[in-house]
């Protein structure tokens, strides 16, 4: 973006941007007042083919954890350029097509972590005094005055499996509440806190009156909680899943809760949820005493989600009118300055030898003067950007257009 005018090559009134899945006004609004006029939002999520169709003419796609961009979407998108995932997680989009064609994905890993961290102490409260049983009865019109398996968190023990940035905040608060916490990750984390490491999942969970879970949905991860490691579980204990549908195997929970080994549970996400408010919803865990179930409504709060909006729709304009692409997923992270006098030209390409070599060549062979430059690659294709003398920047366009391995190339501004 240039001082005078602020404006990119591509007139922003052509530039359209497509939001799906009811994402926050914040976001809309944040493009509207940065010029962008062509903006459409769509309160549900596409199936593959509505969103082929959809997606021939958009620049931009703003998703949620519902709208699955897969290979054949991103083949059908020639004009996209980026995919704002407004949520923490990027597993709905294919990572792989989106880097061979060229696509920036960014999403929001740490906005809505806050209202998780919260949410997760408001429930383990809630379970350990079996609040959801008392609540169901007075319902029902039957008095359940009594303390019996009613305790308080204070001096009880969390165990936090994955000590991210969800579990480290849920860590600070479990302390302020008084518990002794401690925490499992596969790799080596820094304790906040009076935190302590734990050696191994296992003892986690032979040690922890709470469990709350929050990793990703990896190989690795799924069906972590399984029959054979609910086992180890302390008698009595509470399970929090608010982090992964795959994680738990729900029908081994579903038997422990009911045997009495585990005393209660909360869950959030499933590995199938419906896709759209009013459909039909089916779980083993339900009409168990003391469970209590969500709809995947863990980071869904006013607060999350307009810094959500806010966070993406920062990453999205960097990319589109200054060519950063840090947080990206697929493209490589690179920032750079802004050069006066000088055209921006942004050059994506399969990252194999040669290629910086032919675009210095062909721009030096035509008296073409590169202002500054910058590279930077990962193992599947390179990012390059170039700010050029601006009389020559059109014929620069089309001759680094010719480049072999070429993906995608543009003039910024």
């Amino acid at each position: 973006m240039t001082k005078a005018g602020n404006t990119t090559s591509y007139p922003k009134e052509k530039i359209r941007i497509l939001f799906l899945e009811n994402i926050s006004d914040t976001a809309v609004k944040n493009f509207r007042h940065h010029g962008y006029v062509k903006v459409d939002k769509i309160s549900k999520a596409l199936t593959e083919e509505e969103l082929i169709q959809e997606i021939r003419d958009v620049h931009i796609l703003g998703i949620r954890s519902k709208t699955m961009v897969t290979r054949k979407v991103l083949e059908a998108a020639k004009k996209l350029q980026a995919i704002g995932c407004f949520c923490i997680g990027v597993n709905q989009v294919d990572l792989k097509s989106a880097t061979r064609n060229g696509v920036v994905v960014f999403n929001a890993p740490y906005s809505n972590t806050r209202s998780v961290a919260e949410l997760v102490i408001g429930l383990a409260i809630m379970l350990i005094r079996r609040i959801p049983d008392k609540n169901k009865a007075a319902h029902e019109g039957i008095w359940m005055k009594e303390a019996k398996n009613s305790f308080e968190l204070r001096g009880k023990t969390l165990g936090i499996v994955g000590y991210g940035n969800i579990g480290s905040q849920v860590s600070v608060l479990a302390e302020a509440m008084g518990m002794k916490v401690i925490f499992y990750d596969v790799e080596t984390k820094l304790p906040l806190g009076n935190a302590e490491d734990a050696r191994s999942l296992k003892e986690l969970l032979g040690r922890a009156d709470v469990v709350t879970l929050h990793v990703p949905e990896t190989a690795q991860t799924k069906n972590l909680i399984n029959k054979n490691i609910l086992k180890y579980c302390k008698k009595g204990s509470i399970l929090i899943n608010y982090a992964r549908g795959e994680v738990v195997d729900l029908d081994a929970l579903r038997k422990e809760i009911v045997d009495g080994n585990i005393g209660g549970a909360a869950v959030d996400v499933f590995p199938w949820e419906p896709e759209k408010n009013g459909d039909r919803f089916q779980t083993p865990l339900q009409d168990l005493s003391n469970v209590i179930l969500t709809p995947h409504i863990g980071g869904s709060t006013e607060e999350a989600q307009q810094n959500i909006g806010e966070d993406v729709s920062v990453k999205l304009f960097n990319y589109l009118e200054k060519g950063i692409t840090f947080g990206s997923h697929t493209v490589p992270a690179l920032a750079l300055p802004p050069q006066e006098g000088s055209h921006r030209i942004l050059h994506i390409h399969k990252n194999v030898p040669g290629v910086l070599s032919a675009i210095n060549t062909r721009l030096s062979q035509n008296n073409i003067n590169i202002v500054g430059q910058y590279l930077k690659t990962n193992e599947d294709i390179g990012y390059v950007v170039l700010d050029v003398d601006k009389k020559l920047s059109t014929q620069a366009l089309h001759l680094l257009k010719d480049v072999k391995e070429t993906i995608k190339v543009r003039v910024l501004y």
